[in-house]
């Protein structure tokens, strides 16, 4: 995959239709800013699966070139101790989705996107709830900023609370202000109400959808951190 390989539907080869919405087998840009800075540390090529008023749907293929972050010296992030996982020199790198694919989905406004993960085979693992700031649009893509709390959601509805350790730490670290911190439990609270009443996207069905098999592997732009010229909510 040619690493300055562009992505359809940025710049110049934007795809949207008259509405704003991008057309499906668009490829476009998802990406997160660093915690408590304006830079990007997070970027991964998807393909536009469905765009409209209520719904994006995005799917991140395997074997897709993203950009992740990773300690100064080339440390894992998942790998450092909590108490310094947040405040030691951070730089980012790029690699590949290996594994199964990820389909997700965002609701305009909502302050959560959720993801669909299966094992090989296309076996239903869970949804993940990734409490997050609303999708910010741009021609090339959408950009947010990760809130740390998540939620996993299993077949049987069943769900539990994820990495509440690394929330807890990232406010001992000044990472996320109380006043944040009270949005992202109201965001999860009320994404466990959709939970609790199965209400979409848990209900629609989406862990039997596929994609399209001439859908090609995006690349990763040489500019995958360029800063948009305008965004709109």
């Amino acid at each position: 995959m040619a690493e300055g390989g562009a992505v359809r539907g940025a710049g110049h080869g934007d795809t949207r239709g008259a509405a704003g919405f991008w057309a499906p087998g668009t490829q476009i840009l998802w990406r997160y800013r660093e915690n408590g800075g304006a830079r990007f540390h997070i970027a991964r090529p998807v393909t536009v699966v469905r765009d409209d008023r209520e719904l994006l749907a995005v799917w991140m293929a395997p074997g897709t070139e993203c950009v992740r972050p990773v300690l100064a010296d080339g440390t894992p992030v998942h790998r450092e101790p909590l108490a310094t996982r947040y405040t030691k020199p951070r730089t980012v790198r790029r690699d590949r989705w290996f594994g199964a694919g990820v389909l997700k989905l965002a609701r305009p406004g909502e302050p959560w996107s959720v993801w669909l993960f299966w094992e090989p085979g296309w076996q239903f693992k869970n949804w993940y709830v990734n409490l997050e700031e609303p999708l910010a649009r741009w021609a090339g893509g959408v950009d947010s900023e990760d809130h740390f709390l998540d939620i996993s959601v299993h077949p049987d509805r069943s769900w539990h609370w994820r990495d509440e350790d690394e929330f807890a730490q990232a406010q001992r670290d000044g990472l996320v202000d109380e006043a944040l911190a009270g949005r992202v439990r109201e965001a999860g609270r009320a994404a466990v109400e959709v939970i609790a009443a199965w209400g979409p996207p848990f209900s629609d069905g989406w862990q039997d959808w596929r994609p399209d098999p001439s859908w090609t592997v995006p690349s990763l732009p040489r500019d995958w951190d360029r800063t948009p010229a305008h965004v709109s909510p």
